[in-house]
């Protein structure tokens, strides 16, 4: 990695860590940030990044990723995967253990962590299993895969649907970093429901999931998480009554956080009627209220994380009939856009919050902040309107809702570690 210096002048300065929004210069030497300040001079030999008219903030980072490797390349790679995530803005994504083989041993992540270190953009945090196999039924070794370096544990894509194997992991977890994420489906009541259950679904004449297979999960895994006091986050919430249940355990002194992703911001049911299979996605889109209550989560504070869940899977799957296709979005390239269009009011500095300092946070992870000594990461985007189109992303899944949307927010330029991994031509 180059470790030259680094002058980002004229931007606007959005950085909730430091509590600043404001024209203000970055300098970035040897990797981290060295110095913040206003009408820096450039040194010689220094390379200047011209900002003007753009908004500069820490690095973003996506804490829901599915990266798909090992064991499903052909969806996605750590190539790939990463190079969207900075034409995205990120510079610092984690991924999903849902791979062939999981996440669940330190072999695997030694693996992983060796391809993201020949291979990745950016900084890739791995999220181990839960569960051996990710099968609901033995724990994984906690401490041993935090070593490996897993900055947090979650089945993603299954839920561990034995409540007495959930609460003994977060009690042998309890003295291991990381917080345990949560899928929240209960597969019988989901049942082989390929839809949100209501209107639309009878219409079509479809299996059908209730918005309480989400719903009752939250509210057993928050009870566990108040129980055994282990940190939790719930992934892809999409549903009013869980944000609701997400407040009350706050009130009880839970530690609990969570994400919502764009799609669940934006859409509803009856983009499935009008997609087809490129509506479907797991949390299914839920109703317009359920759209409603997530939007006011965020403006309210509720909803901690701007997470995009992206889930790419190859153009076969995703155009098979409704029952048969993949469920799932690529979602790191449209993020920034997406998120601004889904709510156009939303202060600079809780934007960012949502999507870099928050989730930084909540990871343990290193960014997040413009702090002078703090990595070098930064990304730079303006407000810009552009159209989505599928077949320019970099990342091998195509298949997203928002093809064809004009979104009002672009990424200009990625950096990470002082070096500009990605800059818009």
């Amino acid at each position: 990695m180059n470790r030259g210096s680094l002058l980002i002048k004229g931007g606007r300065l959005v950085d909730p860590s430091l509590g600043l929004d404001a024209l203000r210069d970055v300098r970035i030497t040897g990797g981290i940030v060295y110095e913040i300040g206003e009408r820096l001079e450039a040194h010689d030999g220094e390379a200047v990044l011209d900002a003007s008219n753009a908004i500069v903030a820490p690095g973003l980072v996506d804490m829901h990723v599915h990266l798909r490797e090992p064991g499903f390349s052909e969806k996605e790679t750590i190539a790939t995967g990463t190079e969207a995530a900075v034409r995205g803005g990120f510079t610092t994504v984690a991924c999903m253990p849902n791979t062939q083989p999981a996440l669940d041993e330190p072999r695997v992540l030694s693996d992983l962590l060796q391809n993201v270190s020949a291979n990745a953009r950016c900084a890739v945090y791995p999220v181990a299993a839960i569960t051996r196999g990710r099968l609901g039924v033995a724990p994984v070794d906690f401490a041993a895969l935090s070593r490996a370096g897993a900055v947090a544990f979650s089945d993603d894509g299954t839920t561990v649907a034995d409540a007495r194997v959930l609460r003994d992991a977060a009690l042998a977890a309890l003295d291991v970093e990381g917080a345990f994420i949560s899928h929240c489906e209960d597969d019988a009541l989901k049942a082989d429901g390929i839809m949100n259950e209501g209107a639309v679904s009878r219409a079509l004449g479809v299996p059908a999931s209730p918005a309480l297979a989400e719903d009752v999960i939250v509210a057993r895994d928050l009870l566990i998480a108040g129980d055994t006091a282990k940190i939790w986050h719930l992934a892809h919430l999409s549903t009013a009554t869980a944000l609701g249940l997400l407040l009350q355990a706050r009130a009880r002194g839970v530690r609990a956080s969570c994400e919502v992703t764009p799609h669940h911001l934006t859409f509803t049911d009856e983009t499935v009627r009008e997609l087809g299979g490129g509506g479907k996605v797991n949390p299914p889109l839920r109703t317009e209220d359920d759209v409603r209550a997530l939007r006011a989560g965020v403006r309210d504070g509720t909803i901690d994380v701007f997470a995009t869940d992206h889930a790419p899977h190859t153009p076969e799957e995703k155009s098979a009939d409704l029952g048969r296709a993949a469920a799932g979005f690529s979602g790191l390239e449209i993020a920034v856009g997406a998120y601004a269009a889904a709510i156009p009011d939303l202060p600079l500095l809780r934007f960012v919050a949502l999507l870099s300092t928050n989730p930084a946070r909540i990871l343990g992870v290193p960014g997040g902040t413009l702090v002078v000594g703090s990595p070098g990461d930064v990304t730079i985007f303006a407000e810009r309107p552009w159209v989505v189109d599928p077949a320019r992303f970099a990342s091998n899944g195509r298949s997203t809702p928002f093809a064809g949307r004009t979104l009002p927010r672009r990424v200009l330029a990625t950096i990470v570690g002082g070096t500009v991994a990605y800059a818009e031509s």
